[in-house]
């Protein structure tokens, strides 16, 4: 699967997450759902962070300006979903606080899909697109499963951060409820 297909596949994953989320009335479904949310928008955050980021910045010529961009727009999404990870489904700031997440993450995920990966996957042989894409996906699984705003996010920071912070996650989603 390509980068873009890849991402693109979180990205439309995400969404459905979320009309579920808001269509629900069942608090524990919701409850669900919303791990799941989190899950998955957590850790495609930093795989994006940690593998995107760095071959934006090799491959495309203007991508370090975007990057800045992409940065301060991760940590104003992070910022929500740690917010919303902690706000049970009854609270009436549920609603409101996945609405305005999905508000911003909706801007930044519109111009990733349809200007940066484009920029990217032009830049790049089919093979390197490939690897990206497989390295992406090896990377989600040893991230933080959560939102840690707190968190260094520029390299080699990052990693180290990820690496200590992805286990304790980890043990933490054994006490979760999934779909």
């Amino acid at each position: 699967m390509s980068l873009s297909k890849s991402i693109r596949a979180t990205h439309d994953s995400l969404a459905s997450l979320f009309d579920q989320m808001v269509d629900s009335l069942d608090a524990d479904d919701q409850t669900r759902l919303q791990n799941q949310f989190v899950w998955e928008l957590a850790r495609h955050l930093v795989a994006e962070e940690l593998v995107l980021y760095p071959a934006m910045a090799k491959y495309v010529d203007r991508g370090v300006l975007d990057l800045d961009r992409d940065r301060r727009e991760h940590e104003s999404i992070k910022y929500y979903l740690r917010l919303f990870q902690g706000i049970p489904p009854q609270d009436p700031r549920f609603t409101s606080t996945i609405t305005r997440l999905m508000g911003e993450l909706r801007a930044h995920l519109r111009r990733e899909q349809d200007t940066e990966l484009v920029l990217l996957e032009n830049a790049i042989t089919s093979e390197e697109n490939l690897r990206l894409a497989k390295s992406l996906s090896r990377t989600k699984l040893f991230v933080p499963t959560r939102a840690h705003p707190q968190a260094p996010d520029q390299p080699p920071f990052e990693t180290a951060a990820s690496l200590l912070l992805a286990p304790m996650d980890m043990l933490n989603d054994l006490l979760r409820r999934w779909p």
